[in-house]
């Protein structure tokens, strides 16, 4: 699968159906980018972890 539109709608509306649902970690600031992914590579994470640009 490309990123693109078209091809990104299906998963959207899944997504948006509350059919797939995605886990979360945690989230973090861009800045934290570097602590975020050591944490990542310590494993024992619950879901994804999401990065920031706020």
């Amino acid at each position: 699968m490309r990123s693109n539109g078209p091809q990104l709608e299906g998963p959207g509306r899944l997504l948006d159906a509350g059919t797939v649902r995605v886990a979360v970690d945690s989230t973090s600031p861009l800045a934290d980018a570097r602590r975020a992914h050591q944490r990542a590579a310590r494993g024992h994470l619950r879901g994804k972890i999401v990065l920031t640009s706020v």
